[in-house]
């Protein structure tokens, strides 16, 4: 299949087509200059169109796609419907393909996908670059890949793969690893030296009925371009290349065309080294024969195997050879291979260049060493996966006696160890006269069986007990090179496994008083690779790990701040890597000791330190020191780190990251959103504020796991939900064997203030379990928080809150008919089309069906609530319901206080299909109940819905009127993420970095006053408005909203407007309006509002161009039926209520006014608007006031009137 693959490959590339045909360019550089990497034109337009762009701004870096400004010259040449397309994240089958693309992390940006997978027959979906040319030997490859659906599932799942057409075959330069799991994985691939044009193919091959789904974003190419032409002044140990460009001199003559016009490989310059590349065979080396031996063979031969070079390093091509050794398991052989040189006299001059490919196993071994009499002494040892690529290694000799060069390969299971192109320099010279060095025994046979390792002290264990932060061993000596260390007897298990021109080597250091690096460290060195890339350094496979374990070290780096020291995790088996740590460069030293949390693993794992400093600079380092593991073994368990209730003032308590996160939950003091909610200073959970929106698409943070519960128990919490479009905070119990249920949940913004939440954890009888939080990223804008989690026994009382997303909340059905839990996409009751908390078909409501077959006439379906403890002289009861069409019965409401029933609303028909909402403000006495009633009318179909109950302390305010201090009074803002609308969110006037606003509200003129608000730069390619809606409103013909509104949006960003519309059954309509200012402090607002039909009241932001830069707010919004707005009592006695006539008699008075006004002076009147126009004010200097209103309705629009007291 794999040969198929490539033959197919190979068709599809066809005959490179004429260069012309590559890209268009404004400045008419040779056609031989296009798409290589270099800008030949002043704006680089040579470089466009290339499978790249000359630069993305989103990426901040040169020859990238992004595919946010279309497909970058890559073209589908797929020969079935299964094809590659230019496309977004489809929010309406959220689940399948990736939630956002990796650029902008949100479902706006593009990316190349999948379409139309095979059916019947296996097919491959084919996508091909422009021609491009002149690679450098640096060239490196970077794209990310997201791989989601049922084939994922499967023994055999689909793979990607990268290709190179370049003259007359195609060379495999990537493909995926198996298992990989969904969510965004970065590729990178190095093509090496290509000296002429080619092209790149990236393939996915898939199954019948497979279902697999991939994209493909940010194809970014680092370091392709040759360096420029011209006389650079070389440094000492440099040389001049013929393009006049300066090269290391250790780096001439090694086997790579680093120059780009291969005169550091000139043969006359290269005539005395001795260069052994296995075209013609073995040249002087000689293979060891034994029971595993180093075989000559060609990538043609050998297939495509795990592990197994695409190409030679000679000539990158498939059909040139090399020196490589199988696995063990592979070739049914153990043992280590071994080469061997002829003998050398004795020298301080002699270096050796190779080319090696360790690939498929993270136990994969290289080592080369010298041999004098029969002594093998260890130079340089390579172990690991260096991936599918050729990598440079170098080593000098000093030898003060004849010697030979030995080197040995150790192939792990499932990988291949591959050397090419061996060079020796001259002072390598080989002895005559005497006799040759003899190699030095094999090593006896391992005592201890397969899978096993020996111990010091005797006898084997388990290759799985090794590193897995126990003592097996009577010694321990199986855990001695596990990473733990202090490096002053080795590495101490690190090995390194970086590719390019730094590497990671353990020295010592000249300060014996150093407090961070005592002794001997792990420090950043030049290496010997030929990428321009970070270091990398591994430990060997760790673990299973508990939830407490971490990684502590001490660190230093001085560095640029384009440097930087990480610690990721790897996870081989699933094909992750999560950054668990990171310290980047300032300019300055930056050193310290870090607690870095690796938490519970399940599997193997490796931890991996990556560095980048420039040496060049002679101050530059970067070095770690004293490294150890605590709490890592399962069963360790840190003193009072079980406890589920938790401040975080002093730590995390018994709550843990998940590892398999896509982000993190940090524990900090406020990063801008606001304040805990214990002190008001202290600390608090929050999700990764630092990290960009959405790369991932969760974070879990999870209890410890917890011993059978006999009886239930109540975990209360606080939680924050604020942003304009933030996603979905649930609670969530893994019951072991069981799947993982939802207790709680919220989605959307809820304000900038904390609310209570609480879920009952149920007994689990001899089972045992874990709680996790989980914030689900399926929104880009905004925060979740936690603080003051509290763990009672029994189980919780009456939620106060309900959207029946994760259950009924205890509310308990009784009578004829039945209640049911449901949503409409997933329901068997006729309902509402979407519920009302979500707005989508997913969400759930309780129903009941009133047909006749289901509920006769007059019978009843009752649903009772639990009790509700009173807390207020005063509490408010909302709730939304909906009725269907027809016949549909009434729905009663009844409160009930020490067994005494007392109707307090009836519903008996409703317009429209729309939800509405209801409210009954209680007296409480003591606890109480309400109790839902649907009643049957004799229909022959029908329901009855309830959605998002809500208790709130003090009285109900009138439909669509609200101060904003308790709550939003069911004003709300839409949630379906398709409409690309934003939140407006909820407030106090305590000042917060994250989300703007007037530091004092309109209601009590102070900063714990609460108002709604909207910080307009987020407007833009994500949304261009943002909605507040009122509950739905009865026919109006003669009724009036006034309200208060503050504006801070400078004159010169505002290109948009505040509006007040009505939405009805004859479409909407734009009331009131203003376009964005400052508004200097709250003004008022009064609008007559008619409507012949049931409508709603929506306050919307818009924009019609960005960026627009500044905060819009409301407050004290008040809506009255009867009378209009002609005997509003609410004006403050001393400011003009511009707004309180009927449009008729204001723009009669304000006509008489302009009609005096030009009679008394038109050249005080000149004045006066000149200075409106360029008036800049300070807020705190213009006194509150009311506006004059547009009325759009019936065309009738007055201008803004200056205020008393306001300066011009």
């Amino acid at each position: 299949m794999a040969e198929q693959a490539m033959l197919a490959l190979l068709l599809l590339a066809g005959t490179v087509p004429p260069p012309a045909a590559t890209a268009a360019n404004s400045c008419s550089s040779a056609a031989e200059r296009l798409c290589d990497f270099v800008c030949d034109c002043s704006d680089c337009s040579d470089e466009n169109q290339c499978g790249y762009l000359w630069g993305s701004a989103l990426l901040g870096t040169p020859f990238a796609c992004d595919f946010e400004e279309g497909d970058c010259g890559w073209r589908d040449v797929s020969t079935s419907a299964y094809r590659w397309v230019r496309g977004r994240a489809s929010l309406d089958t959220w689940g399948t393909g990736p939630h956002s693309d990796h650029t902008t992390g949100t479902d706006l940006g593009s990316f190349m996908v999948t379409v139309s997978p095979p059916a019947k027959t296996t097919a491959t979906a084919w996508l091909r670059s422009p021609v491009v040319r002149e690679a450098a030997a640096t060239c490196e490859i970077r794209a990310w890949y997201h791989l989601s659906g049922s084939g994922l599932n499967q023994t055999e799942q689909p793979v990607l793969r990268l290709a190179m057409a370049h003259r007359d075959e195609v060379v495999g330069l990537w493909q995926s690893p198996g298992h990989r799991g969904e969510g965004w994985h970065q590729l990178i691939a190095y093509p090496g030296r290509i000296p002429d044009q080619f092209q790149l193919l990236f393939s996915l091959t898939q199954a019948p009925a497979c279902g697999a789904e991939l994209a493909l974003d940010d194809i970014v190419f680092r370091n392709c371009g040759l360096q420029e032409p011209g006389q650079q002044l070389c440094r000492a140990g440099e040389s001049r290349c013929h393009r006049g460009t300066c090269l290391a001199q250790h780096r001439f003559c090694d086997g790579t065309d680093d120059c780009g016009d291969g005169s550091d490989e000139d043969a006359a310059r290269c005539k005395s080294f001795t260069r052994c590349s296995f075209e013609q065979g073995l040249c002087s080396w000689q293979v060891e024969v034994g029971p595993l031996m180093w075989e000559r063979n060609t990538s043609l031969n050998l297939g495509t195997g795990d592990g197994i070079p695409t190409r030679d390093h000679s000539q990158n091509s498939r059909a040139g050879s090399f020196l490589h050794v199988g696995s063990a398991s592979a070739t049914g052989s153990t043992g280590t291979a071994r080469l061997s040189s002829a003998t050398f006299q004795a020298t301080n001059s002699c270096s050796l260049v190779l080319y090696c490919h360790l690939h498929g196993s993270t136990t994969n071994s290289l080592s080369i060493s010298y041999v004098v009499g029969s002594t093998k002494h260890l130079v340089r040892e390579r172990m690991g996966d260096l991936g599918n690529c050729w990598v440079r290694e170098r080593v000098d000799f000093s030898v003060t006696g004849s010697f030979k060069v030995l080197i040995e390969g150790v192939a792990g299971g499932g990988g291949t160890v591959a050397i090419d192109d061996l060079i020796l320099s001259p002072g390598c010279v080989q002895e005559r006269d005497k006799p040759w060095t003899t190699l030095p025994s094999r090593v006896r046979a391992d005592p201890c069986a397969a899978g096993e390792v020996a111990c010091a002290s005797g006898g084997c264990v388990s290759a799985e007990l090794a590193c897995d932060f126990a003592q097996t061993c009577a010694d321990g000596s199986e855990e001695k090179h596990c990473g733990a260390t202090t490096f002053e007897a080795g590495a101490g298990g690190w090995h390194d496994v970086s590719v390019g021109r730094l590497r990671w080597g353990v020295q010592r250091g000249t300060e014996p008083t150093d407090p961070i690096l005592t002794g001997a460290f792990l420090a950043l060195q030049a290496g010997e690779g030929q990428m321009v890339a970070a270091a990398k350094a591994r430990t060997p496979l760790l673990g299973p790990s508990g939830p407490a374990c971490a990684l502590e070290m001490n660190y230093r780096i001085h560095s640029s701040p384009q440097g930087f020291l990480t610690l990721s995790i790897v996870d081989h088996a699933a094909g992750t890597t999560h950054l668990a740590w990171h310290m980047a460069g300032h300019g300055s030293t930056a050193e310290g000791h870090v607690h870095v949390p690796l938490g519970e693993r399940t599997r193997t794992f490796q931890v991996e330190l990556l560095g980048l400093v420039d040496l060049q600079d002679s101050a530059s380092t970067a070095a770690i020191d004293n490294v150890t593991f605590v709490q890592c073994h399962p069963a360790d368990v840190p003193p009072g780190a079980t406890e589920l209730s938790c401040n975080f003032e002093q730590s995390m308590c018994g709550w843990y990251q998940d590892p398999t996160s896509d982000f993190k939950w940090v524990r900090g003091t406020g990063q801008g959103q606001g304040s805990d909610h214990t002190t008001g200073s202290g600390y608090f959970l929050a999700v990764d504020p630092s990290v960009p929106p959405s790369r991932g698409q969760r974070a879990q943070l999870i209890s410890d796991r917890r011993e059978p519960a006999a009886a239930p128990r109540c975990l209360s919490f606080w939680y924050r939900l604020a942003g304009p479009q933030i996603g979905t905070l649930n609670l969530k119990l893994r019951l072991e064997g069981a799947e993982e249920t939802v207790l709680w949940t919220r989605r959307g913004t809820q304000g900038s203030v904390w609310h209570r939440g609480q879920a009952t954890l149920p007994a689990t009888g001899r089972r045992q379990y874990r709680v996790a939080f989980e914030a689900l990223r399926d929104g880009f804008r905004g925060d979740m928080a936690l603080d003051d989690l509290a763990l009672t026994v029994g189980p919780c009382g009456a939620e106060r809150s309900c959207s029946f997303e994760a259950d009924g909340c205890g509310l308990a059905g009784s009578g004829q008919g039945s209640w049911h839990r449901q949503s409409n996409g997933t329901g068997t009751t006729a309902g509402p089309a979407t519920d009302h908390t979500t707005g989508t078909a997913t969400g759930h409501y309780m129903v009941v069906s009133t047909g006749r077959g289901s509920l006769p006439v007059g019978q009843v379906a009752a649903l009772t609530s639990q009790p509700y403890q009173p807390s207020a002289p005063t509490q408010c009861l909302a709730f939304w319901y909906q009725l269907s069409a027809g016949t549909p019965g009434s729905l009663g409401i009844f409160v009930e206080q020490s067994g005494v029933w007392r109707k307090v609303m009836d519903v008996g028909a409703m317009e429209g299909d729309a939800w509405h909402r209801g409210h009954v403000t209680v007296q409480p006495e003591g606890d109480w109940q309400v109790i839902f009633e649907a009643v049957g009318a004799g229909g022959s179909h029908g329901f009855i819905a309830l959605d998002d109950l809500h208790v709130s302390d003090g009285a109900c305010a009138q439909p669509a009127s609200c101060d904003f201090e308790r709550d939003m009074c069911g004003w709300s803002s839409p949630l379906d993420p398709r409409l690309h609308s934003f939140a407006w969110g909820w407030k106090s006037g305590v000042p917060l970095a994250k989300y703007p606003g007037p530091e004092r509200d309109h209601t009590l003129g102070t900063r714990d006053g609460h108002y709604v608000h909207f910080d307009t730069s987020v407007l833009g390619p994500g949304g261009t408005t943002a909605r507040l809606e009122s509950q739905h409103l009865p026919a109006a013909a003669d009724s009036c909203l006034s309200f208060w509104y503050h504006m801070d949006i400078p004159e010169h960003l505002s290109c948009g407007e505040l509006r007040v519309m009505l939405h009805g059954a004859a479409g909407q309509r734009t009331v009131w309006s203003v376009p964005g200012h400052r508004s200097r402090g709250w003004r008022g607002a009064v609008v007559p509002l008619r409507s012949p039909s049931e409508f709603q009241i929506i306050f919307e932001v818009s924009t019609r161009r960005w960026p627009m830069e500044g905060t819009v707010a409301l407050d004290d919004v008040v809506y009255s039926t009867g009378g209009g707005c002609h005997s509003r009592a609410e004006v403050p006695a001393g400011e003009r209520p511009s707004g309180s006539f009927t449009a008729e008699v204001v723009l009669g008075l304000l006509l008489a006014i302009i009609v005096l006004a030009l009679v008394a002076t038109g050249g005080w009147y000149w004045v006066k608007r000149r200075g409106l126009a360029s008036g800049t004010l300070a807020e705190s200097s213009v006194p509150q006031g009311f506006d004059n209103i547009t009325f759009r309705d019936d065309k009738v629009i007055i201008a803004p009137v200056p205020m008393e007291g306001d300066e011009h």
